[in-house]
């Protein structure tokens, strides 16, 4: 993987049921008052000049050109080192539509590989 990336994973808060959600807490995670926040190891966070509660844009890069999700807080969270993670819907424009699992075709919505930028570092 490119330096200064990682590995994104989509997720559910507890009160979400598929893309429809209940609320903005994910007691499963520690998360309260809103759901756009990227998880993501401390040692990752520190690695790229960004601290527990620091505002990010997510940028995926595809052979069609960047998207981005923006205004996420960052979480310094017990993930692996190299992953992130963020709820869905929220993260589902980072998705490039030609990127799918070979055989069920679904879209690879836990495998996205991201750089987090900093609010105003355009």
């Amino acid at each position: 993987m490119p330096a200064g990336r990682l590995l994104l994973q989509t997720l559910r808060s507890h009160d979400q049921y598929n893309t429809t959600i209940y609320g903005r807490d994910d007691r499963y995670r520690g998360i309260h008052g809103g759901r756009r926040v990227v998880l993501v190891h401390a040692d990752d966070l520190a690695e790229q000049g960004l601290a527990d509660g620091d505002v990010v844009d997510l940028v995926s890069e595809w052979s069609d050109g960047e998207r981005r999700a923006e205004a996420f807080r960052c979480v310094a969270y017990s993930t692996p080192r190299g992953c992130a993670a963020a709820y869905y819907p929220e993260t589902n424009v980072l998705v490039p539509l030609g990127s799918y699992a070979d055989t069920s075709r679904t879209p690879t919505s836990k495998s996205v590989v991201v750089r987090l930028e900093p609010r105003g570092a355009r």
